[in-house]
């Protein structure tokens, strides 16, 4: 049985049992969406399901390896976004039983609209600041409610604190320890951050930003960390990566750094953030990132199978730049997983 053919089985049997609704049936088969190293993702219709399920939807399956509470996470976050009338996805389902689909899992609402990375290549630093100053405006205090400590910045090291011990990832202590002492004071109160906000976690319609995707790394946190997360990756990231027109990738290798540089110069007029703040953040963004290839490129068990992204120049790139940043350069070793 193919993977389709397992999900929509699963999916069916599952949610006629949920919903109370034995008629109900797919409409078509999943269909695959790019755009998730870390999950699968499937467009779906319904047939016979609830008024509220009628609509095109979107299931977002977590690989294995993850903690099934973080759909539930997911959920709260998404919909109390929602909720404030910003453009995440409403999540009508969330399922912590890996039994029906292999893993935990969401069924949320389709947003409309296109990745941004595959509609413009000029223009992009816009649509990505008023995505993000939206949402650095919004009220916290409902999330910071519903999830508490998980979802500050405090719990994002923790956790990071956390995986490094379990998975022995010995040569990133010493990044761990530089940034429990050096985090800068507050400065100003908090706000959400999506963590991981860039072209391709961004729909647009019509010329504006129609949806948010992908809220897994969402926290409480300064806004320099916001900030900090998406001008790494648009600095960073391999460009062969993107889910773009092949057509277009030169234009993106040329146009990189000067989109990154122009992100962060549009992000600073509005909401000034002095270099040595960014520096910090920058360096707790990416960390992020270096413990999850640390996971997978050392396989510890339980961990997560490499991606694309893990097998990558991506995490060398980070690692070079944090111990630029930190001075550690000299004590960190070259492969630190």
């Amino acid at each position: 049985m193919s993977r389709a053919d397992e999900i929509a089985r699963g999916l069916v049997a599952h949610l006629r049992g949920v919903l109370g609704e034995p008629g109900l049936e797919l409409a078509e088969p999943p269909v695959p969406l790019t755009g998730g190293f870390d999950t699968e993702i499937h467009a779906v219709r319904l047939r016979g399901a609830p008024a509220g399920f009628a609509a095109p939807l979107v299931l977002r399956v977590l690989r294995a390896h993850h903690d099934p509470a973080m759909v539930m996470r997911e959920q709260a976050i998404q919909n109390t976004l929602a909720d404030q009338g910003y453009p995440a996805a409403r999540v009508l389902h969330a399922a912590l039983d890996p039994a029906p689909l292999g893993a935990a899992f969401l069924l949320m609402e389709r947003l409309p609209g296109t990745p941004l990375i595959s509609t413009r290549p000029v223009g992009m630093d816009r649509l990505l600041l008023e995505a993000q100053l939206r949402l650095h405006a919004l009220d916290p205090a409902p999330i910071a409610r519903a999830l508490g400590d998980a979802v500050t910045f405090e719990g994002y090291l923790a956790s990071l604190g956390r995986r490094v011990a379990r998975a022995r990832l010995t040569g990133l202590t010493e990044l761990m320890r530089w940034l429990h002492e050096q985090r800068p004071p507050p400065q100003a109160p908090p706000v959400i951050c999506h963590g991981d906000l860039h072209p391709q976690n961004v729909l647009v319609q019509g010329g504006r930003v129609s949806g948010v995707l992908d809220w897994a790394n969402a926290v409480i946190a300064d806004a320099a960390f916001d900030v900090a997360s998406t001008h790494s990756i648009l600095r960073f990231v391999p460009v062969g990566l993107a889910s773009m027109p092949r057509a277009l990738r030169w234009l993106a290798r040329v146009g990189q750094p000067i989109l990154a540089a122009r992100y962060l110069r549009g992000y600073r007029r509005r909401r000034p953030i002095d270099s040595g703040r960014l520096a910090y953040y920058e360096v707790a963004a990416v960390m992020r990132a270096l413990v999850r290839a640390g996971e997978s490129r050392g396989r510890a068990a339980g961990g997560p199978p490499p991606t694309a992204l893990d097998r990558s120049a991506y995490a060398d790139r980070l690692l070079a730049h944090a111990a630029g940043i930190t001075g550690l350069a000299a004590s960190l070793p070259r492969q630190p997983w």
